[in-house]
């Protein structure tokens, strides 16, 4: 079909832009869509939705991994089949979840994702959502630790609760690769952040050949990087930067747009572990993430300190919060000092928050008690 200038759209085929999601739509969902009263927690990783007109559906949540083969794609799909009139929809969360309409159909369907022994139900309500997560060592090109590594070594441990509702409240866990946090870990329950602690390096010889330096200059957040002529062995003169070390906060920004400035380093980079965020506005205000414990080293494949860390404040969290508290909550309730010593981690001048550009934190009040936990 020839290019008609009176009417440029029509006959065009054109890959622009997402197909519209109502086409994606289980038929139970689009007839109600906008219409829906209320829902319900039928069992751990079962939820019931009932419309205005009476309809229900279905929703099993099942837990699934960020990177998966195609083979158990295949799977989800021949049990969308089978079960589901062939819809089946992905969460941020990186859960698959299977919607019939009607009730008759949730245990067969449960059965079938039983049977493959692949497919987990859970998530839901008052146990351990599935990790949302970065990309890791796979994809990324600034991160301090793996992200698909450290989650299955964390979900292992806390398996039990994500299919399960026994903890107090819903606890979100969250793990970003780097401190430019493409993952929640800002306002999650507990979170997992990797660390990098040195500033970039700056290979000179290859700047000016690989690297738009003004871009190198502006993606830094906090103005640590500035224009300069650096001399090299040979004598020759070359357009640089420099790093103002004091003010530089480790992000990699400068890494995305220069690669002639990486900053990874297999001693320096680790983990924090952030605690008591949400973005929920129930019971209390929403709630950034607060640094409690500032590094673990990277160990794999299993991450054993990272691992003893998540589950030890998530069993005290289980076994001393109330009905309904969640991690931030109850650590406000009983003071951020008890968390500490109830939680066992020690108090270290590394909690506190000298940046001079962090005037606003919780670590800088003069209210804060220090605790016998200070090391």
């Amino acid at each position: 079909m020839g290019y008609d200038p009176a009417n440029p759209l029509k006959d065009r085929i054109t890959d622009i832009g997402p197909p519209h999601y109502e086409q994606f739509f289980p038929p139970v969902i689009k007839k109600n869509y906008g219409k829906w009263l209320y829902h319900e927690i039928v069992k751990p990783g079962v939820l019931k939705h009932v419309a205005e007109s009476g309809d229900e559906c279905y929703t099993a949540r099942v837990a699934c991994a960020r990177l998966i083969s195609g083979e158990l794609m295949r799977d989800y799909c021949k049990i969308a089949d089978d079960h589901c009139d062939g819809f089946l929809r992905f969460t941020t969360r990186n859960n698959v979840e299977f919607m019939v309409d009607n009730a008759a159909k949730v245990q067969p369907l449960l059965d079938a994702l039983a049977k493959h022994g692949q497919m987990p139900v859970g998530g839901t309500g008052a146990g351990v959502t599935n990790i949302v997560h970065t990309q890791g060592w796979v994809h990324c090109h600034t991160p301090a630790t793996d992200a698909s590594g450290v989650v299955k070594a964390v979900m292992d441990e806390l398996f039990p609760y994500f299919t399960s509702m026994t903890l107090p409240a819903q606890v979100r866990v969250a793990l970003a690769c780097c401190l430019n946090m493409c993952g929640a870990v800002h306002c999650s329950d507990i979170a997992i952040l990797g660390v990098h602690r040195k500033p970039p390096m700056i290979d000179h010889e290859r700047i000016g050949g690989v690297c738009e330096i003004p871009l190198a200059i502006a993606a830094c957040p906090l103005g640590a990087i500035k224009p300069k002529t650096e001399e090299l062995e040979s004598g020759e003169k070359v357009k640089s930067v420099t790093v103002n070390n004091d003010k530089c906060m480790f992000c990699g920004n400068c890494y995305t747009m220069c690669p002639a400035m990486p900053l990874a380093d297999p001693e320096g980079d680790g983990i924090a572990i952030l605690v008591g965020g949400k973005i929920s506005n129930r019971r209390s205000t929403p709630k950034f993430s607060k640094l409690v414990i500032p590094f673990l080293p990277n160990n794999p494949p299993r991450w054993p300190e990272t691992v003893a860390a998540v589950k030890g404040i998530l069993e005290v969290y289980a076994k001393d919060a109330k009905k309904y508290e969640r991690v931030g909550e109850w650590a406000e309730r009983i003071g951020w000092e008890r968390f500490y010593e109830k939680c066992n981690i020690p108090f270290s001048d590394k909690s506190i928050d000298d940046y001079r550009l962090a005037y606003d934190t919780w670590r800088t009040t003069t209210q804060f008690k220090f605790t016998s936990h200070i090391k």
